[in-house]
């Protein structure tokens, strides 16, 4: 009898025991800037008591969630516009090293302090010895290969940041430059002489997932490819009040300074996908430019559950998020921004919507979760989901159904959309003066209450 033995080649420095595969880095939850840590739980969701605009139609059930961090509170217009300029910014680039690339034997001039050459694509290549030993084996035989590290097209190959962009004409630094950025810009009779940059160019491109089937217990991912113009519509104030003075808001909300902080509304359901998106990839750009090795969970909308244990602050069955049932303090003061009396918007101190920081924040540290703008959730509004979908964080990602669920009532709202459990919609591609949104991202392990402050 021959008798053969394996032997692992990893030694025996586990003295054959199991003891697990171990990860080179250890994990360390990390509290995003701006947002909160709302702790797991269970909870009765939905309308405790009847409601009076359609008695019953969503029954209560329990409901539990994982622990998830959320903004603390809606996305400002600060915020989005960082966003948005970095879609500009890479549109802007994206043409000038297409440009560049194609002037057979652009280099830099060296009487000018930048020329279009600087804005090539990053495209190493093997050069001397010195420059070699810089490169790992994987590149060099990628380089070696391919003649580029990446094998992306020159369009995805990475675009050189490190050069500033120059926006006034009179600091152009050559006429090539000046005819990139020229075609960037409305004509000025369009524009009534004045350089408008054109905004219908402002397209960001993302593969979105969702689920292939809602009812299916065997779900897939389904990845589609989105190309979406992430500009919020500005004109939202006029479109929703006709016949209604709203220039200032219409010229100003979004670009004035004195706006930056107030919530950004106009923006689809879509297009705050798309930021989630978007706010995923800067993390990770900065954790692969340390070399950290790991990568951020994904931001993204909430689902209705999420939103409405959120919104609930801890305080059971309570109506709204400071509980209730009034929407006054003790004092008599307003305790949300909304439109407390008919057809007198400005009862509660203020006309339109109140920076994001505003108000009292529930118990989770949370602002504004009933009040100031709706806010979109990654649900698909379905009355009869309630009846077969599963207690655990209830989510309908039904991408052929248009209308999503929008939560916490705005600053047009009367008050019984501000309660926690009220249920309202708008249509994925609308984008309204009265809704905005915030973003949450999953808690990976658990977190330990006993004595953490996050």
């Amino acid at each position: 009898m021959i008798i053969t033995t394996l032997v692992s080649c990893g030694g025996f420095g586990d003295r054959g025991e199991l003891i697990g595969s171990k990860a080179e880095t250890a994990w360390f939850a990390e509290k995003p800037f701006g947002m909160v840590l709302v702790p797991g739980g269970s909870f009765t969701m939905g309308k405790t008591e009847e409601n009076r605009w359609g008695g019953f139609e969503v029954p209560p059930r329990s409901v539990s969630v994982k622990e998830f961090f959320m903004d603390d509170t809606e996305i400002t217009n600060s915020e989005y516009k960082e966003f948005v300029y970095w879609v500009r910014d890479s549109i802007v680039r994206t043409e000038l090293a297409n440009y560049a690339e194609s002037i057979v034997g652009a280099s830099k001039e060296d009487d000018k302090r930048f020329s279009i050459a600087d804005y090539k694509y990053i495209e190493p290549k093997i050069g001397s010895a010195a420059e070699e030993e810089n490169y790992t084996p994987y590149q060099k035989y990628m380089i070696k290969t391919y003649g580029v590290i990446s094998q992306n097209h020159k369009g995805t190959l990475p675009l050189n940041w490190s050069v500033p962009l120059m926006w006034r004409a009179d600091e152009f630094p050559d006429e090539e430059y000046a005819e990139v950025m020229d075609q960037l810009y409305l004509p000025s009779d369009d524009a009534g002489n004045v350089r408008v940059f054109d905004i219908s160019l402002l397209k960001y491109s993302y593969l979105s997932k969702h689920k292939s089937n809602i009812m299916n217990v065997a779900k897939k991912n389904v990845y589609d490819e989105v190309d979406i113009n992430v500009y919020p519509d500005t004109a939202v104030w006029a479109k929703d009040f006709a016949y209604s003075h709203n220039d200032v808001m219409v010229k100003n909300y979004f670009w004035h300074t004195a706006y930056e902080e107030y919530p950004v509304v106009g923006v689809s359901w879509n297009q705050a996908k798309a930021f989630c998106n978007w706010r995923t990839k800067k993390k990770n750009d900065y954790l692969k430019a340390i070399g950290s090795g790991v990568q951020t969970p994904d931001f993204r909308l909430p689902t209705e559950a999420e939103w409405e244990f959120a919104a609930r602050g801890g305080i059971e069955n309570g109506k709204y998020p400071w509980g209730g049932p009034y929407v006054t303090d003790r004092h008599g003061y307003y305790l949300a921004n909304f439109r407390p009396k008919r057809n007198n918007l400005a009862a509660d101190g203020f006309t339109y919507t109140v920076e994001a920081l505003s108000f009292q924040a529930n118990d989770y540290g949370l602002y504004n979760m009933a009040g100031n703008v709706s806010e979109w959730t990654s649900t698909a509004y379905n009355t009869s989901a309630s009846y077969v979908t599963s207690s655990l964080n209830v989510d309908v990602d039904d991408p052929t159904n248009k209308r999503k669920v929008i939560r916490g009532g705005s600053w047009k709202d009367i008050a019984y959309f501000l309660e926690v459990s009220t249920q309202d919609y708008e249509y994925a591609d609308s984008a309204k003066s009265y809704i905005g949104f915030r973003t949450v991202q999953d808690y990976l392990g658990e977190a330990r209450w006993g004595g953490l402050d996050y």
